[in-house]
């Protein structure tokens, strides 16, 4: 591919961001990430209060980037087979059995976002985990793929009644996980409270380009930005001494008042989660107009990559959010970047 397609997917890429960001306002690091992951490949968990934009955000994106957009909700009595298909009895008076979430949109699946995911039983979880890591479902005889698929899922971090907390390795399995805050800025606050436009999800949706991007074609795209951003042997060596850092911290000097930092990590990132880093940081450096990567586009993507994978001692897993953000910050400053 010419440095010319590069360039024209690049400007496609900043068209998706800018109508995204015309309807889902005060979000641009967000937007950005997302965009990163669309083009990294990668699933998303998503940190963030109930009404923060979530759902906006993910379909505004699949308006522009094509294909099918499907959600479900997590709940206590949902079964793995409610992903896959619904009965119900027609007029007949006999039952009926209809594509579910996953298999109604057959192929063109492009995004599927599992709202509360920790509202549903790990029965759930592991069937959907599965479809992630193989892109695959074998129902009615069948086998069912999903090229394209991405997963988007939330967590419900404040009630903790019916809940089952997303296992270490099941974290794992996503590529990111990025929060999404009410925006700061008081204009904005009260854009969102008064202007009416914001209120109407479907009619703000609408106001997005369609089909900036076509979503068959990203799986292909995706592995020639791989291929030709490149990283250098002083950038690996980096990336590999940031790695050492979240496995033994201590070792390089970092401190955290109130933690036994010889205590806390049970364990680091794992060789998956450094390379989903990596692939990241090489679309960061794409969507910046670079071709090697730089420490920056590491660090535009260090916090959403590897602090979901760490795993703490019991006793500071309630601090986890807290804890790991300012971890990771103080390895970013330990570890002398070339």
């Amino acid at each position: 591919m010419s440095d010319h397609q590069l360039a024209d997917w690049r400007t496609h890429a900043l068209k998706l961001e800018s109508e995204v960001n015309k309807v889902v306002v005060g979000q641009q690091t967000p937007i950005r990430l997302i965009t990163t992951a669309i083009f990294a490949r990668g699933h998303v968990l998503l940190e963030g209060d109930v009404g923060v934009g979530k759902t906006t955000l993910l379909r505004a994106f699949t308006r522009g980037i094509g294909g099918g957009y499907q959600r479900i909700e997590g709940t206590i009595d949902l079964m793995p087979n409610d992903l896959v298909y619904h009965t119900y009895l027609g007029e007949d008076g006999r039952p009926h059995v209809s594509p579910g979430p996953l298999l109604s949109q057959g192929k063109n699946l492009s995004v599927f976002f599992f709202n509360e995911i920790n509202r549903a039983r790990p029965q759930v979880h592991s069937l959907l985990l599965r479809v992630m890591a193989e892109r695959t479902l074998s129902a009615f005889n069948t086998e069912h793929e999903f090229p394209h698929m991405l997963v988007f899922a939330d967590r419900n971090q404040v009630e903790k009644e019916e809940t089952f907390e997303i296992p270490s390795a099941a974290r794992d399995r996503f590529m990111m996980e990025i929060p999404i805050f009410v925006p700061s800025d008081e204009n904005i606050m009260e854009s969102l409270i008064f202007d009416t436009r914001f209120h109407n999800v479907d009619k703000l949706v609408e106001q997005v380009s369609q089909d900036v991007l076509q979503f068959d074609q990203l799986n292909s795209f995706a592995e020639v930005i791989q291929q030709t951003v490149q990283a250098s042997a002083t950038l690996r060596r980096y990336a590999l001494d940031l790695w050492l850092a979240t496995k033994n911290p201590a070792k390089y000097g970092i401190q955290i008042q109130g933690v036994d930092i010889n205590r806390l990590v049970v364990a680091g990132a794992s060789p998956r989660g450094m390379a989903m880093m990596m692939r990241a940081a090489r679309v960061n450096a794409w969507l910046n107009g670079r071709d090697a990567v730089v420490p920056e586009d590491i660090h535009a993507v260090f916090y959403e990559t590897i602090a979901h994978r760490l795993v703490f001692s019991p006793v500071y897993e309630m601090r986890r959010t807290e804890i790991a953000r300012e971890l990771l910050s103080k390895i970013i400053n330990a570890i002398s970047a070339p």
